[in-house]
Parts: C-alpha cells; structure tokens; sequence
C-alpha cells in the first residue's frame, strides 16, 4: 500500500487517518499548531456517525449534554428538544488517536490544517468574526440558547454545572447583550476573550489537485449558526479516504478528483442556502443586510461552479463505486 501523510491532527485529519490505516495504508500525521475551539457541539447524528467510523461505542459518556435548544431569531422565543454532548476540540480529537511515521515518501498529501499548497486562494462570503468566552450561568440548564440582535449574534452554550461558553457574533460581547432579552439574564458573568475566529464561510480553490486533498477547516469554514461543522469535518475525512482507497484500487485518478471536488462544493453550496435562510429572518438592519448579500453572491458562485457537472461515483459504506 502506498503511504499517505496526513498534514493536521483535526477531528477531520484522524477520521481519514483511521480509514486509511485500517485499509492498510502507511499513514504518518504532520502535527500542524493551530487554535483550537474550546467547545463544540456534536448532535446525535454526528455521534452515531464517528462511532461507526472509529468503533468506539463509548466515545461520548461522560461529557456534558443538550437537552433543549432556546431560540429568538428575529422574533418571540422558542424552546425545542435538542440532543447533544459538548466537548473541546483538543478533547474530542484526543479520544479518537494518531497515526504513526511512514515509512516511504507519501503517494498522498492529505491536507487537514493549513498551510495548503501555493496555488490555493480563499472563496470568501461575508465578513463577520466570532467571538468565544467562558461564562458563569444563572442556573444549571442542560440547554442551548441562540439570540438574534441588530447588529449581530449570540449563542450561549452550558457545559456542565454552571459553567458555559458564549459566542458573540457581529460585534464585541457586551455590546451584543446591550440588546440582549433572551441570554442576558443567564450569564453571572464573563471570562477574557479565549479566543476570536472568522464565522463567515470560506472555501479553499482549488480543494485538491494531482497527489493532494485538502480536507477539514483547511478545505472549508462554515458559519457556526448551523451547528454540524465537526459533521462537515467527519464526511470530508470518510470521502478523502475513500477517494485515495479508489485511486489505489485503480480508478482514474482526474475522475476521482473530479468527484472530490464536486460533492465538497456541492456541501458548501446547501450550508450556504441554509445560512442565507437563517439570516434572511435575524434582522433587517444594514448588518443583516450586507452578510446577506454575500451569502447571495456565494450560491451563485457555487451553482456556476457546478453547471454541467456530473458525480460519476457514489459512497457506499465508506468505499467510492461507480455511479450507474
């Protein structure tokens, strides 16, 4: 088998890694210093998934639980049941192992954390930052709230106890609760900012080429509003396994590629249309306005993008076949 190195140790870089090693590939990982997000939130769905990738049945006991999702977007507050477990990003990619040292020069380059490759320029759409703190809450509730405000964002998370983190999206924290009627009344009080992140969607072009994928938060960036990035994450690392597996098994290398391409544009595309619904309905002032029309811009570019493009293979398991 030929080797493959892994550049990232993200949550998207082991999935693949696992894949790959488990097919009897020499796979060594690169470790790549980036900031990681303090709390993530993964749903059920995501859950079963990495279960059935990495076989652990008890990958999640034991971290803190969602139970309800609180919402005020643009309008009256709704509560809705809601499934989740939080966890670190450094936590959760520590549950799932590394990959070892390869042994020959990589066939593969699987690029999960940047930098990537020269040639590659960022997509863009929107200009919004994030930015995470730890909170002290009023109260133990094993809930999630999200609030919409004139200029912004917020999205309080509790993680056990009276511990939690929120994200302020738009502008600076306090200026967010200023408007706040639904999260400031449970937040007893606010760390230092730990840290602040581009919450717009972002694309790297092009996402692979001969020998190369980029793969994860290298490969895409997606507005947190929509809660699935590690989900995105998990299904970029099963495809880009999938695609060298293929590749090995002597399929045409451009095709795969090709493919590779297509179906991680085509995810960006629906994240986009999702985004561009919520912030249709958050607010009406020129903030909601701008990051509006760069999600409009974004959709076209993504349909132009894909115009006569045709998936000529399909994922079945975690193995690439033939479409038709």
């Amino acid at each position: 088998m030929p080797a493959v190195l892994i550049r990232g140790q993200s949550v998207a870089a082991r999935c693949c890694a696992h894949l790959l090693n488990a097919a009897g590939f020499d796979i060594a990982m690169d470790a790549v210093e980036r900031p990681k997000l303090p709390a993530i939130l993964v749903g059920e769905p995501t859950q079963q998934l990495m279960t059935d990738v990495f076989g652990q049945r008890h990958l999640f006991d034991g971290l803190p639980r969602i139970e309800k999702r609180v919402v005020a977007w643009g309008g009256e507050a709704v509560t809705v049941p809601h499934r989740a477990v939080v966890v670190s990003e450094e936590v959760l990619a520590g549950k799932l192992g590394l990959g070892g040292k390869a042994n020959d020069p990589p066939a593969w380059t699987v690029y999960a954390s940047r930098p990537l490759p020269e040639s590659c320029e960022d997509r863009t759409f929107g200009a919004r930052l994030a930015t995470a703190h730890a909170a002290t809450l009023r109260g133990n509730a094993a809930a999630l709230w999200i609030e919409s405000v004139s200029a912004g964002w917020l999205f309080l998370l509790s993680a056990g106890g009276r511990a939690g983190w929120l994200l302020s999206v738009g502008g600076a924290a306090d200026s967010l609760l200023g408007e706040s009627g639904l999260i400031a009344p449970f937040i007893d009080g606010l760390g230092d900012p730990a840290g602040t992140f581009p919450a717009h969607p972002r694309m790297a072009s092009p996402l692979c080429g001969r020998g190369w994928l980029s793969c994860g938060t290298a490969a895409l960036s997606f507005d947190p509003i929509c809660g699935d990035g590690t989900g995105y994450a998990i299904r970029e690392g099963i495809l880009a396994a999938a695609v060298i597996r293929a590749a090995d098994r002597g399929e045409d290398e451009a095709a795969l590629r090709s493919h590779y391409r297509n179906r991680i544009l085509a995810a960006f595309q629906r994240h986009l249309e999702l985004c561009r619904a919520y912030y249709r309905t958050g607010g009406s002032g020129p903030w909601w306005q701008g990051q509006l029309e760069a999600l409009e811009e974004g959709v076209r570019w993504c349909r132009s993008a894909l115009a006569g493009e045709v998936f000529r293979y399909r994922l079945k398991g975690f193995e690439l076949e033939r479409a038709g």
